[in-house]
C-alpha cells in the first residue's frame, strides 16, 4: 500500500491518494509456483519479498447499499501500514481515490461528508467483515526504485447482517507506485495472462464479499412496470445521457468539498447540462416531474456559480494586471485586488459548502436518484430516436437563431449586452441538446454542436468582459474613496470595453459559419 502526504482535508487529519491497480484470481495462497517470473518485464529488475501482514476490515454502507451501488466503499481497517478509516471513490480506468482518516470508533465526519452525495444522508452501518492474510512483494526497478507492489491475499469474509455466513477466496493485486508509468500494468497483465492467471471477475473485495456472503447486492434501478426502456429508443438514449450526467454530479461532490481545482466549474457545468437536457427532451421525460428537478438544479448551479464566477474574474484581472508595464502600476493595485478577492472568495466558498450540506441538496439528490430508478417516460420515449431527437435539437436551434438576430439588431449598450448573454445561454442549450443525439443523428449533430460551441465561446468572452467591467467600476469607486490612484482600474476598464467591442464585431462572422449548413436540412 503506497501512502502519500496530507490532502486538502489535512485540517481534518485526512490524507488522500490515488490507487491504480488490477486484481487477479490467484490459484492458491499456499504456493506461488503458478506466479511467473516478472523480472525483465517493463523495467522490473527484481522482485523483493516483504513478508506477510494481517488486515482486518469492517465495511460500512447504507441499508440499501448505496455506496456499493456507486462503486464506492467505506471501511475501518486495522493491521498493516495504513490502519485507519478509508473511503474509496471511483476514478477512470484502473484508478481509485482513497481518502483516509485515523482510527476512531465510528466513521469520521469528514469521510461522511465526502460520501454524502452517495449515501444521501442515510445512516451507514457495518455490512461485512473482511480479514486478509497478505503476502507482499515489491517490484523494483533500476536504482532500487519501487515500481509496484504485488500482493497475494487469502481472504475470509463474513456477513454482519447474517452472522455466520462466510466466504473465502484467494486473489492477487498489482498496484502501481505513485510515479510509475501505467504502461507497466499492461506489461505485467500480459505476462500473467500468458501464464494462465486471469483477471478477477469482481471489481473489489467489498463487492465480492457482498455477493458471496449473501449480505446483499447493490441497489439497482427498480423501474415500475410499463416504464422499462425499449432498446434503441429515444428513451434509452436520453435516459442513458441523464444517468451519466447524474453520475458526474455525484462523483464531483467530494472534489468540490475538498476544493480540488476546477471541480466547482465541472459540477456547475454538470448541473447546466442536466437542466438543459431535461428541458430539451420534455417529449421523452414528463415535465411535471422534471421541471421541479430543473428548478432545484438551477438553485444548485447558482450557489456554485458564485465561487466559479469569482475564480474566473480573479484570474482575468490578475492576467490583465500582470501584463501592464511596471511604470503604469500606480497605487496599491495588488493589495486592493487581494482584499477584493478575499472578501468575495470567502463568501462564495461559504455559499458552496452551505449548499452541499443543506437538506435541500439532499432532497435534490433523492429526486435525481428517482429519475433513474423510476423514470417518468412519455409516449415518445418508445419511438425511434432520429425524429424525436432532431425535433428537440431544432427547437433549441430556432430559439438560438432568434436571440442572436435580436442581439445583432440592437445598438451597443446594456440592452445589447443582456441580449447577447441570453443568446449565449441559448447556444449552450442547443449544444447540450446535440450531445445525447450524436449516436442517433451522427455527424450533423456533432458538427452543429462544434459550431455552436465556437459561437458560445465568442458570446462567453463578451459576457466575461461585461462582468469584469462592472467589477472594475466598483474597484475604481473604492480606490477613489480611499484616496488611491484609480488610473489602473480605468485603464483595465478600457481594455475590457475594447475586447467586448471586438467580440461584437466578430459575432456576425461566427454566426454565419455556424449556420453555413442549415440544421433543418442536415438533421432531418
Amino acid at each position: 500500500m503506497f501512502v502519500r502526504g496530507p490532502g486538502v482535508y489535512a485540517q481534518d487529519m485526512t490524507d488522500t491518494k490515488q490507487e491504480t491497480e488490477r486484481k487477479y484470481d490467484a490459484p492458491s495462497p499456499d504456493t506461488t509456483a503458478w506466479l511467473p517470473d516478472l523480472t525483465g518485464v517493463g523495467g522490473i529488475v527484481s522482485v523483493v519479498d516483504q513478508g506477510t501482514e494481517t488486515l482486518d476490515a469492517v465495511y460500512y454502507d447504507t441499508d440499501d447499499l448505496r455506496l456499493a451501488g456507486s462503486s464506492a466503499a467505506l471501511r475501518r481497517r486495522t493491521g498493516g501500514s495504513d490502519a485507519g478509516w478509508h473511503l474509496k471513490l471511483p476514478l477512470s480506468g484502473d484508478s481509485r481515490e482513497e481518502v483516509t482518516a485515523p482510527l476512531s470508533d465510528g466513521p469520521p465526519d469528514s469521510l461522511r461528508e465526502l460520501a454524502l452525495s452517495r449515501t444521501r444522508g442515510a445512516d451507514v452501518r457495518p455490512v461485512v467483515r473482511i480479514r486478509t492474510t497478505r503476502g507482499v512483494r515489491r517490484l523494483v526497478g533500476s536504482g532500487n526504485a519501487v515500481l509496484a507492489e504485488l500482493s497475494i491475499d487469502a481472504v475470509r469474509a463474513e456477513s454482519l447482517r447474517a452472522p455466520g455466513t462466510l466466504a473465502s477466496w484467494t486473489e492477487m493485486e498489482v498496484e502501481l507506485a505513485p510515479d510509475t508509468d501505467p504502461v507497466l500494468l499492461d506489461l505485467v497483465d500480459k505476462t500473467l495472462r500468458k501464464s494462465g492467471v486471469d483477471r478477477s471477475h469482481a471489481p473489489s473485495k467489498f463487492a465480492r464479499a457482498l455477493a458471496e456472503t449473501m449480505a446483499g447486492a447493490p441497489r439497482l434501478p427498480d423501474r415500475r412496470a410499463g416504464e422499462t426502456v425499449a432498446p434503441g429508443s429515444a428513451g434509452e438514449a436520453v435516459l442513458g445521457h441523464v444517468e451519466g450526467l447524474i453520475g458526474t454530479l455525484v462523483n464531483l461532490d467530494p472534489a468540490v468539498r475538498r476544493d480540488v481545482p476546477d471541480s466547482v466549474h465541472r459540477m456547475r457545468v454538470a448541473c447546466r447540462r442536466l437542466r438543459s437536457v431535461l428541458r430539451s427532451y420534455r417529449s421523452v421525460l414528463d415535465r411535471a416531474v422534471t421541471d421541479p428537478v430543473r428548478g432545484e438544479l438551477k438553485w444548485l448551479g447558482d450557489e456554485l456559480g458564485a465561487e466559479r464566477d469569482q475564480e474566473v474574474l480573479r484570474e482575468r484581472l490578475r492576467t490583465r494586471i500582470d501584463a501592464l508595464p511596471a511604470e503604469l502600476l500606480f497605487g496599491p493595485v495588488a493589495a486592493r485586488l487581494q482584499v477584493w478577492d478575499l472578501n468575495n472568495s470567502s463568501e462564495a466558498r461559504r455559499r458552496t459548502l452551505d449548499a452541499l450540506n443543506s437538506p435541500r441538496y439532499l432532497a435534490l439528490l433523492d429526486s435525481l436518484a428517482a429519475l433513474t430508478e423510476q423514470p417518468p417516460l412519455r409516449g415518445k420515449a418508445d419511438r425511434k430516436p432520429e425524429k424525436v431527437m432532431a425535433k428537440a435539437v431544432l427547437k433549441e436551434y430556432d430559439r438560438l437563431a432568434g436571440r442572436v438576430s435580436h442581439g445583432l439588431e440592437l445598438p451597443p449598450g446594456p440592452e445589447r449586452d443582456t441580449a447577447l448573454h441570453n443568446a449565449r445561454k441559448a447556444a449552450k442549450k442547443t449544444r447540450y441538446a446535440t450531445e445525447p443525439a450524436r449516436d442517433a443523428l451522427g455527424k450533423p449533430a456533432k458538427r452543429l454542436g462544434k459550431r455552436v460551441k465556437a459561437l458560445q465561446k465568442v458570446l462567453g468572452d463578451h459576457q466575461d468582459s461585461v462582468v469584469a467591467r462592472d467589477a472594475l467600476r466598483r474597484m475604481t469607486l473604492a480606490a477613489h474613496a480611499a484616496g488611491e490612484p484609480s488610473f489602473v482600474w480605468g485603464l483595465l476598464y478600457g481594455q475590457e470595453w475594447a475586447d467586448a467591442d471586438r467580440r461584437e464585431r466578430e459575432l456576425p462572422t461566427v454566426w454565419a459559419d455556424a449556420t453555413r449548413r442549415d440544421p433543418r436540412k442536415t438533421l432531418n
